[in-house]
């Protein structure tokens, strides 16, 4: 029992060094588009409106791509493992590669998107205003891809402190760029919201060809023979890479279509409904990203374990990533069902009567959001063990049962046919996401348990 104990208690420093960083990371891309929105603000509704679709439409098409440059990970956590040089370079050329052609695509999307907007039923006036900012912006796709691959390459060999600081660093890049290309400072041109746009590339252009040159430049990576082999594509790397990450961005965008959903049926409730919804989530979101970030890291040590052959050292570190998650999402959870009313006058003044609906109702979806936050803190971690064992097909399907199959249908029967309205949604979110920390956490138990390495496949 002592050395189970020491196991575990080793494997929490090491989870958490490996987690910090990559939080912090997380929530520095998040900022991101923080402080756009915030500046764009400046320029009037219009352009908040176009800057709100055009995001909508870039980071839909790159959810899927990040899903499979995220296989990266895993690969290379294997390889780092199983200390095989070969294979770690391997991997992070065809993720380059990978990177390179899904860019193409990505591009076309981003660059045509005020079409797919029009035939979304947008208005004209709102599609004119983003069409400028998805042109400019799609320029930012290869480095915006290219930046996850390393990324996931550095995390996978526990060096993810230099993401974060480059990460850092390119919010504040964010803000001048913004500053001087929005509004026509030090001899450029006034471009308002395409300036955004140019600011947004140039940001991914920066954090990226930064990242590129620590990676070429760092004497540890050499043996992997990244770069001098970078010219010759290998075609079973290649596969193996698109084999385990397409079913990640399946995955990543089958739990992005229940929220956005939800969005549009509490739309149908009301504005009050859809403005309290907004809170409520936002607040989710933002916590979001420590169990995320360890998740990641989870994937990262399960990996790692892995490529020793070391099925019980995979087993302690998946489930140390799911009890850290908990630990934090409860104490986020006694936050939101405590005091509700300090949460929600981060975003509404409390004292102003026209508030009064949203306030009373964000605080009733807060209550239910408690629970919301430690089942969506399970899942978000088991998910992240399973792919650090190269296990992504059958998670995805329990996705699609979890997220489609109960979230949806739950939250709709709620909400309507059962006239809970903005309460049933969000017991849908619930059960959508509890029903996936059971079947994602009873997956990851049976295969680090009973499976083998080989057998994951």
């Amino acid at each position: 029992m002592r050395n189970l104990t020491n196991t575990y208690r080793s494997e929490v420093g090491l989870t958490l060094t490996l987690a910090a960083p990559i939080v912090v990371t997380q929530l520095a891309h998040i900022s991101l588009s923080f402080v756009d929105t915030v500046m764009v603000g400046r320029l009037g509704p219009e352009a908040l409106a176009g800057v709100a679709l055009g995001n909508t439409v870039f980071f839909n098409t790159q959810i899927f791509c990040m899903g499979i440059l995220m296989a990266v990970g895993p690969m290379v956590s294997q390889a780092f493992g199983a200390k095989d040089d070969d294979a770690i370079g391997r991997s992070v050329r065809q993720g380059l590669w990978m990177t390179l052609t899904l860019s193409i695509f990505a591009f076309a999307i981003v660059f045509n998107g005020d079409k797919i907007l029009a035939l979304l039923g947008q208005t004209d006036k709102n599609v004119a205003t983003a069409k400028g900012y998805l042109r400019a912006i799609s320029w930012g796709v290869l480095p915006f891809l290219g930046f996850i691959s390393l990324r996931s390459f550095l995390e996978a060999v526990s060096r993810p402190r230099i993401v974060t600081v480059i990460a850092l660093t390119g919010v504040v890049v964010n803000i001048f760029m913004n500053y001087v290309l929005m509004f026509g400072k030090w001899g450029f041109p006034e471009m308002g919201l395409i300036g955004t746009g140019w600011a947004s590339s140039a940001v991914f252009t920066f954090n990226f060809l930064v990242l590129l040159g620590y990676v070429a430049w760092q004497r540890d990576f050499r043996p992997y023979r990244i770069f001098s082999r970078l010219g010759k594509p290998d075609s079973h790397y290649f596969k193996e890479l698109f084999r385990i990450g397409w079913p990640i961005g399946a995955s990543l965008g089958v739990e992005m279509s229940l929220f956005m959903l939800t969005i549009i049926m509490m739309g149908w409730l009301g504005t009050t409904q859809l403005a309290a919804h907004q809170i409520a989530v936002q607040c989710a979101a933002f916590t979001f990203m420590v169990p995320l970030g360890i998740g990641m890291a989870s994937s990262v040590r399960v990996g790692q374990e892995v490529g020793k052959k070391d099925l019980h050292g995979a087993s302690v570190a998946g489930f140390t990533g799911m009890g850290l998650s908990s630990v934090f999402m409860s104490g986020t959870a006694l936050l939101f069902w405590l005091t509700p009313l300090a949460v929600v006058s981060l975003y509404l003044a409390l004292d102003e009567p026209q508030n009064l609906p949203v306030i009373k109702m964000a605080v009733e979806l807060l209550a239910i959001a408690a629970i919301f936050q430690i089942v969506d803190g399970v899942q978000v971690a088991a998910m992240g063990a399973l792919r650090g064992m190269k296990d992504t097909r059958i998670p995805m399907l329990l996705s699609v049962i979890s997220y489609w199959g109960v979230g949806l249908v739950t939250g709709y029967v709620l909400a309507f046919p059962l006239n809970m309205e903005e309460k049933g949604l969000w017991i849908g979110l619930v059960a959508g996401l509890a029903t996936a920390a059971v079947l994602l956490t009873r997956r990851f138990y049976r295969l680090s348990h009973f499976g083998t390495p080989g057998d994951l496949d």
